[in-house]
């Protein structure tokens, strides 16, 4: 029988604050560098599951909606999944007001409600660096994907593992923060294979970390910056977040 973890581990309680819900797409989207990001997303989405057109996606931790409602205005038949009641009300809300048509279903990333195969694509974005048990989640994400699955990571060798080392002691000392986890490119191919999946794209958004562009605030200074160390090539070093694109093996 699968197991689902305790919902008192912050990544249920945290999102089920309906305070957060309301304020969860300003939080993470507003400004000159949340709009950056959530058009770079897009476009990282756009690129790896084209042609999205008739395709059927399950955006698994789907909170607000956002990439639901992104794959869904590309032709995509859209099933957005949250374990928080509260993120899936503001997201059908956001949906609506869209004019896009996306299913929101409460269900969880460790047990996903779906057959085998079920989704030509499988989308999980900032999920796995939160989940109790990413490995059983990815397992998850795999199976109910026919032909590709998308996910992220923020990276052991970046600048988010010194922000995710620092928000881990804040947590052990009682601060209200997400002490996310990092991950290594070699633990998230391993477990790739060990579910019949291989990496078919790569793509790394930040060598600087996102909340330095975040207090300067300026797009054409982290697009400038970003630019120059990618050419540079420490983005294909030390990037991060680390979107991947992969693909069920052929049996």
């Amino acid at each position: 029988m699968t197991r689902v973890p305790s919902t008192d581990h912050y990544s249920y309680s945290a999102y089920a604050d309906p305070a957060m819900a309301e304020s969860f797409e300003a939080q993470r989207f507003s400004g000159p560098i949340g709009r950056l990001i959530a058009d770079a997303q897009e476009e990282v989405l756009a690129s790896f599951l084209s042609p999205l057109a008739g395709k059927t996606v399950l955006d698994v931790g789907t909170g607000t909606g956002r990439a639901a409602i992104a794959l869904a205005r590309r032709g995509a038949r859209v099933i957005g999944v949250d374990a928080s009641a509260e993120m899936l009300a503001v997201g059908q809300r956001r949906a609506k007001d869209a004019g896009v048509d996306v299913t929101f279903q409460q269900g969880d990333a460790h047990a996903l409600a779906a057959g085998d195969g079920a989704f030509d694509y499988v989308v999980c974005l900032r999920v796995l660096m939160h989940t109790p048990d990413w490995r059983q989640s990815l397992g998850e994400l795999c199976r109910v994907a026919r032909e590709r699955v998308v996910f992220d990571y923020p990276a052991l060798v970046s600048a988010a593992a010194i922000q995710a080392a620092a928000r881990r002691v804040a947590h052990r000392f009682g601060a209200r923060v997400e002490a996310y986890r990092v991950f290594s490119d070699a633990a998230v191919h391993a477990a790739l294979t060990a579910n019949g999946f291989q990496v078919a794209d790569t793509h790394r958004q930040f060598v600087l970390p996102i909340a330095l562009h975040k207090r300067v605030g300026s797009a054409a200074f982290t697009s400038r910056v970003e630019r120059a160390l990618s050419r540079a090539g420490l983005a294909a070093m030390i990037g991060s977040p680390v979107t991947l694109a992969a693909v069920r093996c052929a049996s």
